[in-house]
């Protein structure tokens, strides 16, 4: 068994949240806020059995779409240097797959 953390955008949250659900995966919910960007995301917390895991991966990937975004200036990108917008990837996911030791349901 395995435990999938999927960091997304909030505007992707609600397609992999959905998804996740229709393919029959458990799937706990969190904000969160990223250090890069310093802006809000959703993480998800997906337990997979070994052999549905790249399925899994699969459904996060389907739905979480990467996109350009131009950021100002003074988010910690560029340490405040620069006055023209940076352009930077935002979206898609991040994912980590560890090891469940133990799973219980009460």
């Amino acid at each position: 068994m395995k435990l999938i953390f999927a960091i997304v955008q909030p505007k992707d949250a609600k397609r992999v949240r959905n998804a996740c659900i229709d393919a029959h995966f458990g799937v706990t919910q969190m904000n969160s806020v990223g250090g890069f960007l310093r802006e809000g995301n959703t993480t998800f917390m997906i337990v997979s059995k070994d052999e549905r895991v790249d399925e899994a991966l699969k459904v996060i990937k389907d739905h979480a779409q990467a996109r350009r975004q131009y950021l100002t200036p003074g988010n910690g990108l560029d340490n405040g240097a620069s006055s023209y917008p940076v352009d930077v990837q935002v979206g898609g996911a991040i994912c980590f797959v560890v090891p469940v030791e133990r799973y219980m349901e009460f």
